[in-house]
């Protein structure tokens, strides 16, 4: 593969879950989410962007790996639970504070940590270090899980 369709290819990857944020940041916490009943150990919120930036990029650069073994013609599957994966990470910001709806993001949230999972899964066969840049997402997002439950619980 050419250096140049390598550095497209990066740059693609990053475009495409940096959208995936982007939807995310229409829909913003607001009044609402500050006036939920929120457990002690609830981190600050500006600990949320950091950490984000910091998981997709490495969720680009992971899915740009195994993207370079072959592209979608030889790796459909793992490639393709990665979009999925994308698009359900992209559908949880709507769900939870959009629609104001945690019982149904938490659902959505649990179904997304499964895509994770399989994700990582997938991409551990054709390269491990996309597997591995995948471990701190699949971390953070089920520590969000048990907060997203959390806050459904203690705001009925």
């Amino acid at each position: 593969m050419s250096r140049g369709k390598m550095i497209f290819g990066l740059i693609g990857w990053l475009l495409l879950c940096f959208a995936a944020a982007a939807a995310g940041a229409l829909f913003m916490p607001g009044e609402w989410y500050a006036a939920l009943n929120k457990p002690a150990w609830h981190p600050p919120g500006w600990i949320f962007g950091p950490v984000w930036t910091a998981l997709y990029a490495m969720m680009a650069v992971a899915a740009w790996l195994v993207w370079q073994r072959g592209g979608f013609a030889v790796q459909r599957r793992p490639l393709g639970l990665f979009l999925a994966q994308l698009a359900l990470n992209a559908l949880w910001t709507p769900l939870f504070f959009g629609l104001r709806q945690p019982g149904v993001a938490f659902a959505e949230i649990i179904l997304l940590w499964l895509f994770i999972l399989a994700t990582l899964l997938a991409f551990r066969p054709v390269s491990r270090a996309a597997a591995w840049l995948l471990v701190p997402y699949l971390a953070w997002v089920s520590f969000a899980a048990v907060l997203n439950g959390t806050l459904w619980m203690l705001n009925p």
